[in-house]
């Protein structure tokens, strides 16, 4: 599915609202300014809220890191798929437990990719 192609400025959160850092190995390849991401590259999640009810309390679960299952299929940077705004992609928490899907909010506007 086409989208816009994701850079280290673009933004995305997990399902429960807490941002995403992407951090890039991509050191050639700019747009605006800002590396492409590619679906190998590090994502890390701080601040999620989400808790698991345990017994008569709660398990703070929240997401730590962001795993792309479904990047780009035509566009690769040094071999690798890179990042849409329309790919698919899960939350895990420390446990590797899938918690959803993150929601990439904001991108650059000018390249597109399949």
């Amino acid at each position: 599915m086409p989208g816009f192609i994701v850079t280290t400025s673009s933004s995305a959160i997990c399902q429960h609202g807490a941002q995403v850092a992407m951090l890039s190995s991509n050191t050639r390849v700019k747009i605006a300014g800002s590396p492409v991401v590619v679906q190998n590259d590090r994502f890390t999640v701080s601040g999620c809220p989400f808790q698991v009810p345990v017994g008569a309390g709660t398990k703070p679960q929240p997401c730590v890191k962001l795993q792309w299952i479904a990047p780009a299929t035509r566009v690769r940077v040094g071999g690798q798929p890179v990042i849409l705004q329309s790919s698919a992609g899960l939350c895990l928490s420390a446990e590797q437990i899938p918690q959803g899907a993150p929601t990439v909010v904001a991108t650059q506007p000018r390249v597109k990719g399949t």
